[in-house]
């Protein structure tokens, strides 16, 4: 067991390691990247190249990057589903525990059919009248990005 005086020490050390490890993992993942609104920023990782590639020749390229349609338009929105977003890709690419293909999370779903609500609004409520239930990628899948599934 240590003894009192050098508990301070083991401590700051200990603090000091994770710091260090995180600043490195953090640079390493080209952490700053994701602060900003660059879509090449999201294919820092190799597993969404093919959406990257994808969505460069989608419709939306040119209109849309990828926060306009996966994340909230207000603003503690928009980082708070960042960081969650980010804290979630790094665990899971880390610990390589994601399935292939990958695959949008409920919450995110949610997100992205209210964005393309909100940007399609005027030719889409009548659509949503009668079918509230009904998705815009059950017949849109390959707009933004990605093959039809």
């Amino acid at each position: 067991m240590a003894s009192p005086g050098r508990l301070p020490v083991l401590l700051a050390l200990l603090v000091g390691a994770f710091a260090g490890l995180g600043a490195y993992t953090f640079q390493f993942a080209k952490g700053l990247a994701y602060l900003s609104n660059d879509p090449a920023a999201c294919a820092n990782c190799h597993i969404m190249n093919d959406q990257f590639d994808s969505w460069l020749k989608s419709s939306h390229h040119g209109r849309a990057v990828c926060n306009d349609c996966h994340t909230p338009h207000n603003f503690i929105g928009k980082w708070i589903t960042k960081a969650e977003n980010g804290w979630n890709h790094s665990v899971k690419f880390t610990l390589q525990s994601f399935a292939e293909p990958i695959r949008i999370r409920p919450a995110n779903a949610d997100r992205l059919q209210s964005n393309c609500i909100r940007c399609h609004a005027s030719f889409v409520n009548d659509i949503r009248h009668g079918n509230p239930d009904v998705t815009c990628t059950r017949c849109h899948a390959g707009v933004g990005h990605g093959p039809r599934r």
